[in-house]
């Protein structure tokens, strides 16, 4: 199958093993037919890395964080003796509470790259090759997304 896919197609089906997968470089090269250096030279100019990081930093993840740091601060608040917050605090409680609005309201970059992802694998079960294709599509959506 690999033989009938152009260089663009290995290159999408290699960035989808490497976000999807978390394969090493040398395990894509086999599965795309490709060497391992240049799997390595897509993800180094593609800018993979700051991919696969976005995709394992999900929204809700990082809501999840700024509840938690939340939660500090007020449980150092009832343990202190005024048990009020001071001014610091109670300008970090806010800052932090607007964070959190923003990013309830928000579809951000890795609810995209999520929603792709599993929109790909339901695809690449039916049509691997049509996957390929599409996973074009999304890279150039999520791109326009980032300017």
């Amino acid at each position: 199958m690999t033989k009938t896919l152009t260089n663009q197609q290995k290159k999408d089906w290699a960035k989808l093993l490497y976000l999807q997968q978390g394969l090493t470089q040398q395990e894509i090269a086999e599965k795309v037919g490709v060497s391992r250096i240049t799997v390595g030279r897509w993800i180094a100019q593609e800018g993979w890395e700051m991919l696969r990081a976005a995709v394992t930093s999900t929204r809700e993840e990082q809501v999840r964080n700024l509840y938690m740091q939340i939660a500090q601060i007020n449980r150092a608040v009832s343990e202190s003796e005024t048990r009020y917050a001071t001014p610091a605090q109670a300008d970090t409680i806010n800052k932090l509470s607007a964070a959190i609005a923003k990013m309830e309201g928000d579809f951000g970059i890795a609810d995209i790259i999520g929603v792709s992802k599993k929109f790909l694998t339901w695809q690449r079960e039916r049509d691997p090759e049509k996957a390929v294709e599409i996973s074009a599509y999304f890279d150039e959506f999520i791109k326009s997304q980032l300017k």
